[in-house]
């Protein structure tokens, strides 16, 4: 496996432990895949700070153990420079579709790869 490759994998897994309910109650696991820098815009058109996203991702749709959960699909990523990966995908959380942007940078020393930006877009039922 090559370091792209290897790079891109190691974004994709912060991106599926992002959906697990267990890191998404934890404040400080997710935080430690959240980069400090973090903003996301949601599918509300919401903009997220790094604080406002931990203060609030335990009572987001998705961080229960009771369903919904998210089901990734058609996940992929591309290096897009040394250390920094783009992710695409797509989700369900129960019956809503969402299509999502991220990219990953990986920090220094001990820190690993964190999500830097995230973008998500609701899919209308009328839209394939």
């Amino acid at each position: 496996m090559d370091d792209a490759t290897d790079d891109v994998n190691q974004a994709i897994a912060g991106e599926l432990q992002l959906m697990d309910p267990h890191v998404r109650a934890s404040r400080k696991r997710a935080g430690e895949l959240l980069d400090p820098e973090f903003v996301e815009v949601g599918g509300s058109g919401r903009r997220w700070t790094y604080e406002a996203m931990l203060a609030e991702l335990p009572d987001r749709p998705g961080s229960s153990l009771d369903p919904p959960r998210f089901e990734p699909s058609d996940v992929s990523g591309v290096l897009l420079a040394p250390g920094l990966v783009h992710l695409t995908f797509e989700t369900l959380l129960g019956e809503r579709k969402t299509r999502h942007s991220s990219i990953w940078r990986r920090g220094d020393g001990a820190a690993g790869w964190r999500m830097y930006y995230h973008q998500a877009t609701r899919v209308p039922p009328s839209v394939d």
